[in-house]
């Protein structure tokens, strides 16, 4: 059977998901652009034509795989609720035992970004992203007087540091903590950067 001829966008898709697959099956030190082209049945010249190296490849893959993330999480943050009801969702969804983001796949690319500029520059950015997105919600909070919080970027910045240090413990070594208690540990510390009580936050 004749393989459909897709559009551009539809092919960089396709070799992105792809190339995430790959990345989540073998890491990002051991994929090659072959590994994609195999993958999808297609020449490595196809996936190069699109993607000149693979650098560029794995830095486009992960900036495709936070996209929808990123999606969701505005859509989240900007329900017509309070600003504490927003965060709570924010930072449960967000959270290693939420639905967010392959974190295996996230851990991987942290790793590479150490080596790999393009991959860092990638990575930075998003990272930005998602402490800015809190942290707006946050201010708007604090403009409602529904909390206190003297910094709203600093509490965005701890609390991401936190539950990515979360993500790791639950995904690199099974068993060191519970998911529940994962749980307890990002909304006691959403509580504390609010300058509310746990029940406040949960009730």
């Amino acid at each position: 059977m004749a393989r459909v001829r897709l559009s551009v966008t539809e092919r960089r898709e396709e070799l992105l998901r792809a190339a995430i697959g790959q990345i989540e099956a073998r890491g990002v030190a051991a994929v090659r652009i072959a590994d994609v082209a195999s993958a999808l049945g297609v020449s490595n010249a196809l996936v190069l034509y699109h993607f000149s190296t693979k650098e560029k490849l794995v830095a486009a893959a992960f900036a495709h795989a936070a996209e929808g993330d990123l999606i969701r999480l505005r859509k989240l943050l900007g329900r017509r609720t309070t600003a504490v009801r927003r965060l709570r969702a924010a930072v449960r969804w967000y959270a290693p035992t939420g639905q967010a983001k392959g974190w295996r796949l996230w851990i991987e690319g942290w790793a590479a970004a150490l080596r790999e500029p393009v991959l860092r520059d990638v990575t930075r950015d998003l990272d930005r992203q998602w402490k800015a997105a809190l942290a707006e919600v946050i201010a708007e909070g604090v403009a409602a007087g529904e909390f206190r919080c003297p910094d709203p970027a600093a509490s965005a910045l701890r609390l991401t540091a936190l539950l990515d240090g979360l993500a790791v413990q639950l995904t690199s070594y099974p068993g060191a903590m519970s998911r529940t208690r994962a749980t307890d540990w990002a909304e006691e510390a959403l509580a504390r950067e609010l300058g509310l009580e746990r029940e406040t936050l949960t009730a």
